[in-house]
């Protein structure tokens, strides 16, 4: 039969087996089919009854030509929007290198430190460039936004309080909306009372527990408040300001002035606006308060061998620790837009830096001047970078002439603002001149703007306020000029660093899929880099068409009636979730109902989430399968009838099953009163076979970072997007700026309208060339791998659990605690894998001593038999220890991972050989992938806490 009609097709790159690999793979498991597979691991009764309704697959090529057409309806007008937001310009180096290079972007989160310093050590340059920056000691490696940041602050300080009677954070009045609208959102299940009032001695009343500062201020205004942070101290009150970090390199920094916590966005150090994301938000805090700090730091410890190693101090996250006593539930960073903010201040250094912000506050300067000449009132005496002119009716004129030369500005009332940023040059300044002169009646040629230029040595800055003291002075930032020279320091930081370009990442509960090259060009395309997040509708038709489409399919895959962008995470998409099944309850006038039953077996940020929204969590119990107790679920439903609130469930569950009692489930709970909220985080053995809505679910989110493929990115970028049942969703979250829902919509929980905007492309691609056929073959794929790894290893290690027929989800438990007898731990497993070329499967989640491992569909059987073949091997290496035949404390997994230097070195004393420390198989001689230090030492590191680039002398001293 003739070929011309032949179209490759996109599913047949995602998915890793092919055809005659998926039969050998069935065949070992004893079916002859994927359909009877699927029979035997998913519940008749949840299966869907008919196909996905998608559009037909397209091609990577077509594809492409479609998101150009779509990216082509956006209009990126010239921004000086402000208001958080700026356009920047991101070195080439930098782009290609980081942003565009999988090396960088499909790593995991650096719970495995040895294979992690690559990233460990940018995120280090991150924490220490933010630190010189606000003079604070103590910095994390990055938060979701610059708003849920400072909501962050808000809680940490409330949770320091030293009067627990003190209820109320006060507010500048000149603060972001954005930022207002999320603090609201997080302050009403706590009590919280948010009094927005001038920031004068006169406010700081008894009941008045922190204060908040926008620094500049929202409108550009730079003030001195040291009057006011010091009156504040004596009162025992605390200070959290939003800083702009670049005007951070000419203002005085608020650790000077008393600030306890600065937080910020990183967005203006290369990273583009994406319509309002993704981007690393900051958060500076004193040293004191290093236990209470939200999110992940990178701190600086040593290896077995005492050298220099980098790793996540305080690593275990708190909310598996304390969960619903969790004070934060942040699971996701913003790692990648970290990194590439890090080498963005290394690229540039102190010198750089300073010549960007010095050359924003001089062109302000001009137009300031320019704007003054024309008759104009300029009403900021002090400023940055943002200008606010007075106008009366001719406002209109303006804007209608501004849109003609595709220039946006910030309009609030009769007031123009002006946001000049690193793009600006002297022919913008000339352009918005023109604007403001035609308005007029006037000619460019009525200001001498050469002239005014040669007089710009006033200060716009007040003189107390500029900086005095020395930043970005460590080594790292004042040696890498040369475009060669930061080629290859970005490049020695890659190679230190396991990631999806050398092998599979086995993450239960994580998904590390491929994330195919097509998904990600439109990625860094103008059109959607370049819009601001607040720019006119009319310009942003590309997203809005990119948005609905999205929602539409996603809605249909999940069974709901509608999704909501905004939140910016999978921790943030729980939160929205209960928020608006908060807002539903409240609205049918029973407020009262504050009761969330979770399961023992819940991912911790289930019960962090349930505590931030202002609900009780009442524990249900698991049976000896790992199940979901029916039985106590339906005495503790009843029990809880009159406050039933919800119940929050993972499906598959956590262990990696598909429970059959999940529909039986819903129907207790919505007996009771309650709303069922879906954890989406194993989506990836739904799409297709089942759904949410389908089962019977009223809320869900979906990890966009794992099921539909955006990356990782070493930490984040994650998107939580959460879909809803039809009487949910009048409740959706709204926005102060832009209106995303109707009037009963909750507050914002994310700075941005559509959150993380630029990376929903990645999902659109994936979702477009994969169509309903794809998506479905994918999740069976998914199913089928995990299945022949259990049917592989299950004779190796125990198998903790498994469904009716003995068939697991997309993921399963492998049991270790048994090795414990003669030593050995679940840590050690995971480190010799190291020497095997792997990243650990998920180390004690949910069951502590195991190792969940998820394979995803995107791994070849290959890859998969390599990986069986490592695990093998390390029982193997195990059982020499259980015989007597290898020491229990000196063996070759207690010494794991072994480094080059290590193996190399000229004397050998350990009881095994050197081919056995580094090439214990033999495919690892074709491709071996060297940690680049040795087990690192987790209590030195959280003894001694150093998170900023030491000096050689400094980190000996430690």
């Amino acid at each position: 039969m003739s070929n011309v009609f032949y179209q490759e097709k996109f599913v047949d790159r995602h998915t890793g087996p092919r055809s005659t690999e998926a039969q050998e793979m069935l065949s070992f498991l004893g079916v002859q089919s994927l359909d009877e597979l699927i029979e035997q691991t998913v519940p008749s009764q949840i299966r869907l009854k008919k196909p996905m309704t998608l559009p037909t697959a397209l091609s990577e090529k077509a594809y492409l030509a479609k998101v150009q057409e779509v990216a082509s309806k956006n209009k990126v007008f010239k921004s000086y929007i402000g208001q958080g937001y700026y356009d920047v310009t991101v070195p080439g180096v930098i782009q290609r290198n980081v942003l565009e290079n999988p090396g960088w972007y499909t790593q995991y989160t650096p719970y495995q430190a040895e294979i992690a310093q690559g990233r460990l050590q940018a995120l280090l340059n991150f924490q220490t460039a933010v630190s010189d920056l606000t003079g604070l000691e103590i910095v994390n490696a990055s938060l979701l936004d610059e708003a849920t940041a400072a909501a962050e602050a808000m809680f940490m300080l409330y949770n320091a309080r030293k009067n627990k009677d003190a209820q109320t954070f006060l507010v500048t009045p000149n603060i972001y909306p954005q930022t207002l609208d999320v603090l609201q959102t997080r302050a009403v299940p706590f009590g919280v009372q948010i009094r927005v009032a001038d920031l004068a001695t006169a406010n700081l009343t008894e009941d008045v527990f922190a204060a908040f500062i926008q620094y500049p201020a929202a409108d550009g205004t730079v003030e001195d408040y040291r009057t006011f942070t010091a009156a504040a101290a004596d009162k025992g009150i605390m200070i959290c300001a939003a800083a702009d970090l670049l005007s951070l390199s000419l203002l005085t920094p608020p650790g000077e002035w008393g600030a306890d916590v600065v937080v910020g966005n990183s967005q203006r150090f290369g990273v583009p606006m994406g319509f309002g994301g993704p981007h690393a938000a900051f958060f500076a805090t004193k040293d004191a308060f290093k236990r209470n700090i939200p999110g992940r730091i990178i701190g600086v410890t040593s290896d077995a061998n005492g050298n220099y190693a980098l790793r996540m101090a305080l690593q275990t996250r708190e909310q598996h620790i304390r969960r619903d006593k969790a004070a934060s539930n942040i699971c996701t960073a913003q790692a990648l837009l970290a990194i590439m903010a890090s080498f963005y201040a290394v690229y540039h250094g102190a010198e750089g830096i300073k010549n960007i912000a010095s050359r924003v506050n001089d062109l302000t300067k001009l137009l300031d001047k320019a704007l003054q000449e024309l008759g104009y009132e300029q009403t900021n005496k002090t400023y940055f970078d943002t200008l606010r002119i007075q106008l009366g009716a001719e406002v209109g004129g303006l804007k209608s002439e501004a849109l003609n030369h595709e220039l946006n500005f910030f309009y609030s009332d009769n007031v123009v603002g002006i946001s000049i940023d690193e793009t600006t040059s002297y022919e913008d300044i000339e352009t918005i001149v023109k604007v403001f002169a035609k308005v007029k009646g006037k000619n460019l040629s009525d200001v001498n703007l050469e002239a005014l230029v040669k007089d710009l040595s006033a200060s716009s800055i007040p003189e107390a306020l500029i900086r005095q003291s020395a930043y970005l002075t460590h080594p790292i930032f004042n040696s890498y000029r040369s475009e060669s020279e930061m080629l290859r320091y970005i490049k020695s930081l890659e190679a230190k660093d396991l990631s999806l370009c050398h092998s599979m990442i086995p993450l239960g509960s994580c998904t590390m899929k491929l994330n195919a090259t097509t998904e990600m060009v439109p990625l860094t395309w103008a059109h959607f880099g370049g819009l601001h997040p607040f720019a006119p509708i009319d310009q942003t038709s590309g997203y809005m068409a990119l948005i609905n489409e999205l929602n539409d399919w996603l809605s249909e895959i999940t069974g709901f009636a509608k999704m909501s962008f905004q939140p910016n995470s999978g921790a943030q998409g729980e939160y929205a979730g209960l928020m608006v099944i908060r807002a539903y309850h409240e609205s049918r006038g029973e407020g009262h109902r504050n009761i969330c039953l979770i399961p023992a077996s819940a991912h911790g940020t289930n019960p962090a989430s349930a505590s931030m929204a202002g609900l009780k969590v009442v524990v249900v119990k698991c049976d000896e399968h790992g199940n979901i107790d029916m039985d106590d679920l339906k005495v503790r439903a009843a029990e809880h009838a009159a406050n039933l609130n919800s119940l929050m469930v993972t499906y598959p569950s956590t262990h990696g099953v598909f429970e059959e009692s999940i529909i039986e489930l819903c129907e207790v709970i919505h007996a009771h009163g309650g709303q069922v909220y879906m954890d989406g985080a194993n989506m990836n053995a739904q799409v297709g076979l089942t759904s949410p809505g389908f089962i019977g679910a009223d809320v869900c989110h979906l990890n966009l970072h794992k099921t539909f493929c955006i990356p990782h990115g070493g930490g984040g970028p994650g998107m939580g997007p959460i879909g809803v049942a039809a009487h949910l969703v009048p409740f959706l979250p709204n926005h102060e700026v832009v209106a995303v829902s109707g009037e009963q919509g909750i507050s914002a929980v994310s700075a941005a309208p559509f959150g993380s905007a630029s990376i929903l492309t990645i999902s659109y691609a994936y979702i477009a060339m994969m169509g309903a056929d794809g998506l479905t073959r994918a999740t069976q794929t998914a199913i089928l791998n995990a299945n022949y790894i259990k049917a592989r290893l299950e004779s190796h290690y125990p198998v903790l659990y498994a469904g009716a027929n003995g068939r697991c989800a997309h993921e399963m438990i492998l049991d270790c605690r048994g090795f414990k007898a003669v030593g050995i731990e679940v840590a050690d497993i995971a480190k010799r894998l190291m020497d095997y070329g792997f990243h650990a499967p998920t180390v004690s989640f949910p069951v502590a001593g195991t190792l969940m491992v998820e394979p995803t569909e995107s791994e070849s059987k290959a890859e998969l038999d390599r990986f069986c073949d490592a695990m093998i091997a390390i029982r193997q290496e195990i059982a020499a220890v259980e015989a007597g035949e290898a020491d229990q404390k000196d063996n070759v997994l207690k010494h794991a991972p072994h480094t080059a230097d290590v193996v190399t070195a000229d004397e050998w004393t350990r009881p095994y050989g050197r081919q056995t420390a580094a090439y214990p198989l033999p495919y690892v001689k074709a491709k071996k992938f060297w940690p680049s230090v040795g087990r690192v030492n987790d209590s030195q590191g959280d003894r001694t806490l150093i998170c900023s680039c030491p000096s050689i002398e400094e980190y000996a001293e430690a």
